[in-house]
């Protein structure tokens, strides 16, 4: 091989190689190991919580060597979340967060499955790479009713956790269902009606959800993951008073007075199977899902 051909070579090969993407084999392969199970990860099953808490820090600990539970108690039950680190050199910190339980007896695989494996898959994407903070990959318990908005889920402690601690967070990412998309008309819908006008009605794109008053790290986020251009994307600044933009782990950071944002396929605005039994992980479009977390990691690795 010529000198001047071996560096394209080379050159080429390592643009490959610092440009990772989401594999979807290992995406349907997670989803699988989470979903399904004839126990369903619920509050009233512990053991099953426990197993894939287990199985979410087993992946961590393949791509980081700081890797954590954070256990508290409710009801005389223990309760994780699961914690994964990179960037420790960097005291200010970025926390992207997903939940891993379910409401009630169903599979939860876009709600909230399709989080949870993105927060894997970027664990495996962030190995080795350089960041400009700390990122924490959060995998949280206890979102769903009946915790909901209460101090016992698990994003609150999380959240309450670097407040008490006086951490530096620049930033928090909720992963919320991130997987079902529609290119079928009318198969979006909206809070307000009229939104339609502006936001088209097919569910056929990725949606980041922030307040309207939204300070620097969510503007610099929604920024640059645009830019981006790995999938379609909607920015939807919005005012407090829809409810509908609250129903995540994120209400817990901005409670705290965290800048936080949400990365949303618009959960039951588009998705019927929103706490159904029919959310199962043959629903999902795996390619429009790994866009999403393609789109995560190049905006962390460039903000």
């Amino acid at each position: 091989m010529k000198k001047t051909s071996l560096l394209v070579f080379i050159l080429i090969s390592s643009l490959s190689i610092g440009q990772s993407s989401s594999d979807v084999s290992m995406i349907k392969e997670h989803l699988t190991k989470i979903t399904k199970s004839k126990v369903y990860r619920n509050h009233t099953n512990i053991e099953q919580l426990n197993k894939i808490a287990d199985y979410i820090k087993t992946e961590f600990s393949k791509y980081s060597d700081e890797v954590s539970f954070q256990e508290y108690s409710v009801e005389n039950k223990k309760y994780k979340n699961v914690i994964c680190s990179f960037g420790l050199e960097h005291k200010k910190r970025i926390v992207i967060g997903a939940h891993y339980d379910v409401c009630g007896n169903q599979e939860g695989a876009d709600d909230n499955a399709s989080g949870v494996v993105g927060l894997i898959e970027l664990s495996r994407l962030l190995q080795g790479k350089k960041t400009n903070y700390r990122i924490d990959l959060v995998a949280y318990t206890l979102e769903e009713p009946p915790y909901f908005r209460t101090n016992k889920m698990g994003s609150f402690i999380h959240a309450k956790s670097l407040h008490d601690a006086n951490i530096d967070v620049y930033g928090m990412i909720s992963l919320e269902m991130i997987g079902y998309f529609s290119d079928v008309p009318n198969s979006q819908h909206y809070p307000v009606a009229s939104l339609s006008s502006i936001y088209g009605n097919k569910g056929d794109y990725i949606t980041l959800v922030n307040k309207s008053n939204k300070q620097k790290f969510a503007r610099d986020f929604c920024s640059i993951f645009k830019s981006n251009k790995t999938i379609k994307t909607t920015i939807f600044d919005n005012p407090m008073s829809l409810e509908s933009v609250e129903l995540s782990d994120h209400l817990n950071y901005w409670k705290l007075g965290y800048d936080a944002l949400m990365v949303t396929d618009t959960a039951f605005l588009r998705n019927k199977n929103y706490h159904r039994n029919s959310d199962k992980m043959e629903t999902l479009d795996f390619d429009k899902m790994a866009k999403v977390i393609d789109g995560v990691l190049l905006t962390l690795l460039k903000i």
